[in-house]
């Protein structure tokens, strides 16, 4: 990942578990979130949320690489590296309520990228749009854009006021004009369901 020539707002290079800077919403007791040799496992036999808990506004950049991890663990499945963002709750000041049932999440204002869901058979681009509407903005169904197991994804997600756009791997998959999204202050989170995934080098700057 090249070095960013604009302010970095926040990173996270995982040398420990930063309960402050981080929330996890989970559907099962047994899911294990937690930080090893500079990377963020998440490990969980059902739906899971990890919440960035500061939120971002204005023009920024999220990047980071993640990996689904395939090696015998009790949950490695090769599916959902998903995520949300630019995330509010127009019904609730508080963001973090939710078990992690991704139902849960449907009344939410937000971005959500499923790359390699169902199962990996899609990777699909949605906007919640905080009525309980789920548009479906982008989808792919190939395999060149489904999940390869154990591979270090570099992920980015872009977010002006005019525009936000999803990049894996230097390929911009899906990008939307942000007419009908409100502005102001929003959250990321981690997604993912019945899977085993690693979490590195994570940094959010201005744009």
């Amino acid at each position: 990942m090249p070095p960013s020539l604009t302010a970095t707002l926040i990173e996270d290079r995982f040398q420990t578990l930063d309960a402050v800077r981080w929330k996890t919403e989970a559907q099962h007791p047994a899911t294990q979130v937690y930080a090893e040799n500079g990377e963020l496992i998440i490990d969980a036999p059902a739906g899971v949320t990890v919440w960035l808990v500061d939120p971002l506004d204005g023009d920024y950049r999220i990047e980071f690489r993640r990996r689904v991890l395939l090696g015998g663990g009790r949950n490695d499945r090769l599916s959902d590296l998903n995520q949300f963002w630019a995330a509010r709750d127009p019904h609730n000041p508080d963001l973090f309520t939710r078990s992690g049932a991704l139902e849960e999440y449907a009344a939410l204002d937000l971005y959500y990228v499923g790359l390699g869901g169902n199962g990996n058979t899609t990777t699909r681009f949605r906007r919640y749009d905080g009525q309980g509407a789920r548009h479906l903005f982008g989808e792919y169904l190939d395999a060149a854009h489904l999940l390869r197991a154990n591979h270090s994804y570099v992920i980015r997600i872009d977010v002006t006021q005019e525009e936000t756009a999803f990049w894996v791997d230097d390929e911009r998959l899906f990008h939307a004009a942000r007419h009908g999204a409100p502005s102001g202050p929003g959250h990321f989170g981690f997604r993912s369901v019945l899977s085993r995934q690693a979490v590195s080098a994570f940094r959010v700057t201005r744009l």
